[in-house]
């Protein structure tokens, strides 16, 4: 009598997903007979094209597998860019657009009725001998759901942190497979479908930084929260998009660029931020080194700012994005907590001069030394950090509670502060904004917001012109006051 062997379950066990492999992936999609296309790699191997030749079945998927290594090569296929350079956004849209073109000239529909077809195609810089520079590549797909239907797109950057030139091109190649198989199989899922993408690669291995999504799979897709996924998820640190709400590379938009910087919560944008903004930048680009056309101005909200019931709101965060894009502003959301992480990651990009424009109570907070316990160095290890690059705060005053203005001249920090406070202050690192609305001083945002979720008049003069007309045609914010309580609003910051 033959036994029957059934799965065992142990009270306890968690659910676990299982994901294919590499290769079932690869041989599913090669198996399948509608999907076809074609793989253009520049600069790694061709180590996504790779998987599928290993998986077997390949003839079933690729049409045609091609690598431009020399330029000139690449040129005459592509044509030339204008800033020389071949790892770019401009140069990947370029290969997706002639090699897709290609597949619809040379396979006829009428011999092909039923095919999915699509290209994929990478443009990539590995590791550099002298391990000083870590490469970086762009990476994306056009690709057909029903053969009458148009083109799907995504494309996105990433960034290698391996040490190891043969372990980026690995790490690249899954990377494309699961790229591939999540368009074709998780499209209907774009939260999903990001976070297959590092299948079988773990974030010490590869960072995603910019991604976007187009085509009528992913028309109701916005990008920015699919930013927002990206630094929810640690794939990393930060994210930017434009004035048009695109999302931009944060690398692109800060090249050596000189930058100021104002965090807050912005929920909603008050006259206070917008006064701290002009302020401070008239004051910035009347600095030495600083050239006004070379300057770049963020506005950064950072993660824990978007929380509430430890969750992300991602209605509330399209608010305050929607909100400082109609101001014509860019928008950096990140994971820093501390300022000093800020400044370190501007300076991957750029070694010019850099501000910050903040309040007074966000500078005495920045003396407490409960937040960098965490670092071997302390305080002094984070002030390092903050300071070492040519940096300067421009510092908006505030109101105590009896009405007296605190300014760095007369602000308090703890008393074993005091002395590396003054030594800051007395090298001009904080600058303090004098030209400012004193009536200004009594506008909060979350008194604001509360008005608003009230149906209280008055909170309109309180927002710089025309936003609050943009608050009432788009009714934004309008969900904040359905998950606000007056516990919640005791955490907000201004």
């Amino acid at each position: 009598m033959k036994s029957i062997v059934t799965d065992i379950k142990v009270r306890g066990d968690k659910a676990i997903e299982q994901i294919p492999s590499i290769k079932d992936k690869a041989l599913r999609i090669n198996l399948n007979e509608s999907i076809y296309g074609t793989f253009a790699e520049i600069g790694a191997g061709q180590e996504t094209v790779r998987n599928f030749f290993r998986a077997g079945a390949s003839s079933g998927t690729i049409a045609k597998a091609m690598s431009a290594y020399d330029k000139d090569f690449s040129d005459a296929i592509y044509g030339e860019e204008k800033d020389g350079r071949y790892v770019t956004e401009s140069r990947l849209r370029k290969m997706l657009t002639h090699e897709i073109n290609l597949v619809e000239q040379r396979l006829s529909r009428d011999k092909h009725p039923n095919k999915l077809f699509f290209s994929y195609a990478n443009t990539v810089a590995t590791i550099d001998f002298a391990k000083q520079y870590k490469g970086h590549g762009w990476v994306g797909i056009v690709y057909q759901v029903e053969p009458d239907e148009a083109y799907n797109e995504i494309i996105l950057h990433i960034r290698f942190k391996e040490n190891d030139a043969k372990l980026q091109q690995e790490t690249l190649g899954i990377l494309g497979v699961n790229l591939i198989y999540g368009a074709f199989y998780k499209y209907n899922d774009p939260k999903k479908l990001l976070r297959y993408l590092y299948d079988h690669l773990d974030k010490d291995q590869l960072e995603i930084d910019t991604i976007n999504f187009s085509g009528p799979r992913f028309a109701d897709v916005d990008n920015r929260l699919m930013s927002l996924q990206l630094v929810k998820n640690g794939m990393t640190d930060a994210v930017m998009f434009g004035p048009d709400g695109k999302n931009i590379l944060p690398a692109a938009v800060l090249y050596k660029k000189n930058i100021l910087a104002l965090r807050g919560s912005f929920r909603p944008v008050t006259k206070v931020n917008m006064d701290m903004y002009e302020r401070s930048y008239e004051m910035f680009i009347q600095e030495n080194k600083v050239d006004k056309d070379n300057t770049f101005v963020v506005f950064e909200i950072t993660l824990s700012n978007l929380k509430a019931e430890g969750e992300i709101d991602e209605r509330d965060f399209l608010d305050r994005a929607e909100l400082l894009c109609k101001l014509g502003q860019t928008v950096m959301i990140s994971n820093f907590q501390e300022y000093f992480k800020v400044v370190e990651y501007f300076s991957n990009y750029s070694k010019a001069r850099m501000g910050l424009a903040m309040g007074v109570n966000n500078l005495v907070e920045i003396f407490d030394e409960k937040y960098y316990r965490h670092l071997s160095g302390g305080i002094l290890e984070a002030f390092g950090k903050l300071f070492y690059r040519d940096l300067k705060v421009y510092l908006y005053p505030m109101k105590d509670e009896n009405g007296n203005i605190i300014t760095s001249e007369n602000l308090k920090v703890h008393p074993r502060m005091k002395e590396l406070y003054k030594f800051f202050k007395f090298n001009g690192k904080v600058i303090d904004i004098k030209d400012f609305e004193e009536k200004n001083l009594d506008i909060f945002s979350r008194h604001v917001l509360k008005m608003i979720c009230n149906g209280e008049s008055g909170w309109e003069e309180m927002l710089p012109e025309g936003t609050a007309s943009i608050i009432k045609e788009e009714k934004l914010f309008s969900y904040s006051c359905e998950i606000d309580t007056p516990e919640k609003e005791a955490e907000k910051i201004n």
